[in-house]
């Protein structure tokens, strides 16, 4: 495993994620996205290669945090919907009205 991946396993929050890849964030946007920001980092990084060296591996993730915070600097976390339940609530699958004959049925 790289370095930067055991590392990156050692940290508990989005700050010392972007400190430890040298990226800058805005603390008002990081308040907001946090875990939408990481999650989209996750989704842009399918995977770092197998025997990637530390220095290719720290570029790939930095790239994808990168990528992930502008995603979020240019929208909201409501706009971008990264997680289930937020897709879910844009598009309902059933609908929440019940009619009344489906309370009273009739023998």
């Amino acid at each position: 495993m790289s370095p930067i991946l055991s590392q990156l396993a050692e940290v508990s929050s989005a700050e010392e994620i972007f400190a430890l890849l040298g990226l800058e964030a805005d603390p008002a946007v990081l308040n907001v996205a946090r875990l939408h920001i990481l999650r989209r980092m996750r989704d842009y990084v399918a995977s770092v290669p197998d025997g990637a060296g530390d220095e290719e591996a720290r570029a790939v993730l930095r790239a994808a945090l990168s990528q992930a915070y502008g995603d979020f600097l240019a929208s909201s976390p409501l706009q971008e919907r990264v997680f289930k339940v937020l897709r879910e609530a844009a598009n309902p699958k059933r609908s929440g009205f019940v009619p009344l004959a489906a309370l009273f049925p009739t023998t």
